[in-house]
């Protein structure tokens, strides 16, 4: 019986800093597992005011000195993100809000997770925005996403589904 790849989606407000870095951030962490067969990773972001642009070059000049190379562009979250992803992981309080707001159903909702719940070393109940920050705010990102993505390849277990126990 072939198992159907766990898809899960990052976002945050533009897709422009935190969820592309958690994308990438995760897609190392499956290929170092070697679980690209049973997990994939991508990222939108609630607004598209920077659709089809590059994550902002601060943030990828941060992430390529830890080896992560950020090449996503832009989106806005569709509608049918909720039924195509089995888990949308929101950055901030707002985006677990407004993904809450747009979600189709019920159903679709449940699948909406804080990024930070994943956290295993380090304390925040939020990633924040490094947007309007400096230098440090890039790094503190890229520390959070790094914890709490590795956190979330432990979570899904195994077979790339959630251990049942965490459900």
């Amino acid at each position: 019986m072939e198992t159907k790849e766990y898809k899960i989606l990052f976002v945050c407000l533009g897709n422009i800093c935190r969820s592309p870095a958690a994308e990438e951030i995760m897609r190392h962490f499956i290929k170092k597992a070697a679980r690209e067969k049973e997990i994939s990773a991508a990222s939108a972001g609630l607004i598209s005011y920077h659709k089809g642009e590059l994550p902002d070059a601060r943030m990828r000049s941060h992430a390529l000195r830890r080896g992560y190379k950020l090449t996503h562009r832009s989106r806005p979250i569709r509608t049918e993100d909720f039924y195509d992803f089995h888990l949308i992981v929101g950055m901030d309080d707002s985006n677990i809000d407004r993904l809450r707001q747009i979600a189709p159903s019920p159903e679709e909702e449940k699948k909406i997770v804080r990024m930070t719940d994943f956290l295993r070393e380090k304390t925040a109940d939020h990633v924040p925005d490094p947007y309007y920050g400096g230098a440090h705010g890039f790094e503190n990102v890229l520390d959070i996403l790094e914890d709490a993505c590795q956190g979330l390849l432990e979570f899904l277990g195994k077979d790339g589904k959630p251990e049942p126990s965490t459900i």
